[in-house]
């Protein structure tokens, strides 16, 4: 199995998890039926962008499968927190920062799939750096936007955990951002863009 499978596991489980639990705590308020449509829509969008511009490096990666279930799709079931602290303590969120989550959620999902579908897209037409469209001033405007979307979920909650759940993957990300720099330092127009940019 491949890494790609447990992520996607994760995000077809979303929607049944988020239904399950407003049956569970008969609570179908505004506020976590508002939920389940951020919540959900990323998962599909998430689903639809692996069906047609899918990232191959999840796709090529195939850790022994105690691996994917203990580190990959347990830490990404953290995530099922929200919905939980949301839904259990009927957490009644205010207009304003309704207002405010979905303003950072929209933001977040332009950037997340915008930018995967350029690095896709131009990459089957040309190999090398990125330095034009939304990775023009951000080396990484995808995991920007990964962490727009799920600062989003945390704001919903109305609690601390979700945000220490989202750090611990920000840490997660930022490894991998790092990584990724050390890689692309082999173009020699890396340097000069990288003064240009910014890693996040």
């Amino acid at each position: 199995m491949s890494t790609l499978f447990f992520i996607n596991l994760h995000k077809i489980l979303v929607i049944p998890v988020i239904l399950f639990l407003m049956w569970y705590y008969q609570n179908d308020s505004m506020t976590a039926c508002t939920y389940l449509a951020l919540h959900g829509t990323y998962s599909i969008l998430w689903l639809v962008k692996e069906s047609t511009f899918p990232d191959q490096r999840f796709a090529n990666e195939f850790p022994p499968a105690w691996v994917g279930w203990l580190f990959i799709f347990t830490p990404l079931a953290g995530y099922y927190l929200t919905p939980y602290l949301l839904i259990s303590n009927n957490v009644t969120v205010q207009p304003w920062l309704i207002c405010l989550a979905l303003s950072i959620y929209i933001i977040g999902i332009y950037l997340h799939y915008v930018s995967d579908a350029q690095k896709f897209y131009t990459l089957r037409l040309k190999k090398g750096l990125i330095t034009d469209g939304l990775f023009k001033y951000s080396r990484n405007p995808n995991y920007l936007g990964e962490i727009a979307i799920y600062m989003a979920f945390s704001i919903f909650s109305m609690h601390w955990v979700p945000f220490v759940v989202l750090a611990c993957w920000c840490c997660f990300f930022i490894r991998n951002m790092l990584r990724k720099d050390r890689s692309l330092s082999r173009y020699a127009e890396f340097e000069e863009y990288s003064k240009s940019s910014r890693l996040l």
